[in-house]
């Protein structure tokens, strides 16, 4: 396994526990099933393609409505996940073509608030490696992304993420070596920032320490 895929599947997203494995089916699977079953899996795809959290239900049913409407052209004798996560690509790239304008639009204004307090000391490294995980995706051009994630986070094969993306072969294998090559040089230049980030604050973490301390007691000083 490479480290690209070592690090995006564990840190990305954790992995969704609620989803049952797919099994061979005849005809397009009865849509109440496939929402209940498929919706923590359409939940977390979009969230790995750079929806925010904020939007992330209401875009997620988004993609199902879509679903409901193909469904019935569905050919079950193709697997039913990279299918779906063609669906859900095609929904993210809309959603964040309008939220690009929306933003452009109003400025910083509508941008998420970025927490900067520091977690919890035994948080800290998990909670770093996830976000810098995530801050390195999201230097990635979707079309390259979402090869990326299909392929090494959620391991579909790269003719099913050809077929789910309707792009070439070869152009699939294309888009996973460039992304592979931005990610690891994004997180490198990344952790580089975070490294630069702790020596800078590390000075300050020690002063707060030795204040809260407070001063040397001076009792029994006179004699």
């Amino acid at each position: 396994m490479t480290d690209c895929r070592r690090l995006a599947q564990s840190a990305c997203v954790a992995p969704d526990r609620a989803v049952v494995p797919e099994s061979p089916v005849e005809g397009p699977p009865p849509f109440r099933a496939l929402f209940e079953t498929e919706f923590p899996y359409v939940f977390t795809a979009l969230k790995r393609l750079g929806v925010r959290d904020s939007d992330l239900e209401d875009v997620t049913h988004d993609v199902f409505v879509a679903v409901y409407r193909s469904l019935p052209n569905y050919d079950a004798t193709r697997p039913l996940r990279p299918w779906l996560f063609g669906t859900a690509f095609r929904v993210a790239s809309d959603y964040r073509r309008l939220a690009r304008h929306r933003r452009e639009r109003l400025g910083d204004a509508d941008a998420e608030p970025v927490d900067d307090e520091p977690a919890a000391d035994d948080q800290v490294e998990a909670t770093e490696e996830r976000l810098l995980v995530v801050e390195a995706l999201d230097a990635l051009d979707l079309d390259r992304r979402a090869v990326l994630v299909m392929h090494d986070i959620d391991g579909h094969s790269i003719p099913d993420v050809a077929d789910a993306l309707s792009i070439p072969l070869n152009t699939a294998y294309s888009r996973l070596r460039i992304a592979r090559e931005q990610f690891r040089a994004a997180i490198h230049r990344l952790r580089a920032r975070q490294d630069h980030r702790r020596k800078a604050r590390s000075p300050r973490v020690a002063d707060a320490r030795a204040g809260a301390l407070g001063p040397p007691s001076r009792e029994g000083g006179k004699g």
